[in-house]
């Protein structure tokens, strides 16, 4: 058989791109009946592939996913080239065509952009097909005070050819490398000195195990910031005698063991912790009591539990164990008031977080803290009375609102008169009077109508449909607040609920059509 030029020797386990589209090589050689030499890759993506890696009955590899295989030729692939070949190719104009100019400006130009490449503080090689080093010492010597480095989505296979590339960057502190596959068989320890100043690193959707994290980080000595979301971290173990640097981590969509996030509470650095999207639903500190600070994340300032299963207020409370927490997210998560009432629901989070400082990226203003407070003594006064009020309420009591007599030294126990009764959250009490008006249409008179604050937008516009006799597919809808006269909101989902929108009593919603 006649071996495939364009194809090296050490082809299985390498990176190949074909189009937009990446893959690693499985499988060289013939596939019978048809002749010459064929590929068998796995796709990054598996709806691109075909198989498992069999074909007419026989199993030529395998595959993760029983569609993410295909046999291609080898013509319809690129291995890919050297570094220093894919920054000259984003970097600079090729010196043929500009010597074909004719033109001494045109040289000297071409001379000017080769030496610039010296001075660059940063490459970016986002999706070229970078695969390796290419010549030793020749990126030293080229691109030497590179200090941040973009190789997201290469031809890279192996952290081998990452280290043969970062260990001639004397000067790189961030490194990008999200969308790879990255293998590593030899000695870890043989690759710290390529990673000594690396400060930075994402590591996106490069599917890896936090195991393999754990392994790898003793290349990264003095790495403060990794960025980790959409890999296969599952269960988390202790980083003992790595990451100690550490003061960002973002684990954000990955498929975590909840009870399993304590395990890096003790990283004595940690400032910035990223859990969205993560399926947390709990988070215990159980080595102090309740309105205790915990001795857990002790460094902690910012912590982004968005997009979460998070329904219980005791959760809140635990988290209000955490001694320097500042900076607060927990967007779309399930934590509702006794009315229903996102607004509500917030004031509780700041009256529960004394030491917030910002909620949902907004800054807490001092009178925003101050009127939460005081609505939440008010909230909670009867049941304070209920078990007990004074300074020894019950157990039970201080359990569900740890902040609730600090909160009454601060501003003194509620009058009776003060004490709000929890409102059921029944339609009765949830009705929006709005009035739909038709900006394109001034002829047509404005509708009044009572509507749940709970009502989805597509009920809304099925209503809108049948009054207006128009596709609910054409319209468009918008709303403006008597708070901000002048400014238009865009209601922009129809699962979402005329509450979702902050839509008040009175509002007016503008409706448009195509």
């Amino acid at each position: 058989m006649r071996v495939d030029q364009t194809v090296p020797a050490d082809a299985v386990g390498r990176r190949v791109s074909c189009g937009d589209e990446r893959a690693t090589v499985r499988f060289v050689g013939p596939v019978p009946p048809t002749a010459g030499l064929w590929l068998g890759v796995e796709w990054d993506n598996p709806e691109r592939g075909k198989h498992d890696g069999s074909h007419d009955g026989v199993q030529y590899f395998t595959c993760r996913h029983p569609k993410g295989g295909s046999l291609v030729r080898p013509a319809k692939v690129s291995f890919g080239v050297d570094y220093l070949t894919a920054v000259q190719k984003v970097y600079q104009v090729n010196s043929e065509e500009v010597l074909t100019e004719g033109s001494s400006k045109s040289v000297n130009w071409w001379a000017v952009e080769e030496r610039s490449l010296e001075r660059l503080p940063s490459v970016l090689l986002t999706r070229s097909d970078v695969n390796g080093p290419g010549a030793d010492g020749e990126i030293k010597k080229t691109t030497p005070n590179v200090q941040w480095l973009d190789m997201c989505a290469t031809l890279l296979s192996s952290w081998e050819d990452v280290a043969a590339i970062t260990r001639q960057l004397d000067q790189l502190e961030g490194l990008q490398l999200s969308n790879n596959r990255l293998c590593l068989s030899s000695d870890i320890s043989a690759h710290c000195q390529a990673f000594r100043r690396l400060r930075v690193l994402a590591l996106n959707n490069c599917d890896l195990t936090w195991p393999q994290i754990l392994d790898y980080a003793r290349m990264w000595p003095k790495l403060e910031d990794l960025c980790l979301e959409e890999n296969n971290i599952t269960e988390l173990q202790r980083p003992d005698g790595v990451l100690q640097s550490l003061k960002c981590l973002n684990l954000s969509s990955n498929p975590l063991v909840q009870e399993s996030v304590l395990s890096i509470a003790a990283l004595p650095r940690l400032e910035n912790l990223s859990l969205s999207q993560t399926g947390l639903s709990d988070i215990r500190f159980d080595d102090t009591a309740p309105g205790s600070q915990t001795a857990m994340f002790p460094a902690l300032t910012n912590l982004n539990l968005d997009n979460n299963n998070i329904t219980e207020w005791c959760v809140v409370d635990e988290l209000g164990k955490l001694s320097s927490l500042v900076h607060f997210t927990c967007r779309h998560n399930r934590l509702v008031s006794s009315d229903g009432n996102y607004k509500t629901a917030n004031q509780m989070l700041i009256a529960k977080l004394g030491g917030l400082v910002s909620l949902n990226s907004s800054k807490i203003e001092p009178e925003d803290r101050r009127g939460a407070e005081l609505d939440y003594i008010k909230m909670f006064g009867e049941e304070w009375l209920k078990a007990g009020g004074g300074r020894q309420p019950s157990s039970e009591f201080t359990r569900q609102h740890p902040r609730y007599l600090s909160l009454i030294d601060k501003y003194g126990a509620p009058e009776e008169g003060e004490l709000k009764k929890p409102e059921p959250f029944a339609l009765k009490n949830q009705l929006l009077k709005i009035a739909f008006v038709f900006p394109d249409d001034p002829e047509r008179k404005p509708i009044e109508k009572k509507l749940p604050a709970s009502m989805e937008v597509q009920k809304v516009k099925g209503l809108l449909c049948r009054l207006l006799k128009v596709p609910t597919a054409d319209l468009k809808l918008t709303y403006t607040s008597l708070k901000m006269v002048g400014t238009e909101f865009e209601i922009d989902s129809d699962l979402k609920t005329i509450q979702f929108y902050s839509i008040e009593d009175g509002d007016q919603v503008l409706v448009r059509w195509s």
